[in-house]
């Protein structure tokens, strides 16, 4: 099973990442040794500090409004292994490692399988 690695960060750092009028930032989970995007979900500052402080990934539901921790009911959960943030500071990165069937409620490894183009409606994970 992995283990949980918290990720200290300074109050300095914190201050860079710039929310939207919501009070939210999209969030990019990209799995760690394949380099594959796993999902993109919503943060507030109160998730993004849970994800530092628990190792685990931490996200605000939109449709829910609430918090919630991925895979607690999935089984499915990720491990942050590296967490980063762009230039303008208004989307993060977190590299992970992913637990279980993965990252999609749909039942795919990665919410990103459906790819455009002629003759594509879905993509392996192979593709």
């Amino acid at each position: 099973m992995p283990e949980t690695t918290p990720i200290a960060v300074t109050d300095e750092q914190l201050a860079l990442v710039r929310y939207d009028a919501a009070g939210l930032v999209p969030a990019i989970v990209q799995e760690e040794g394949t380099g594959r995007i796993l999902m993109m979900a919503w943060m507030n500052e109160e998730s993004l500090r849970r994800t530092f402080d628990e190792g685990r990934t931490v996200f605000w539901s939109r449709s829910r409004q609430e918090l919630w921790r991925k895979g607690d009911t999935s089984g499915d959960r990720q491990f942050v292994r590296e967490a980063r943030y762009d230039c303008d500071g208004d989307t993060l990165l977190f590299v992970v490692e992913q637990e279980g069937r993965g990252a999609c409620h749909t039942g795919e490894y990665s919410c990103f399988f459906r790819q455009f183009g002629e003759g594509h409606t879905t993509a392996s994970p192979d593709d």
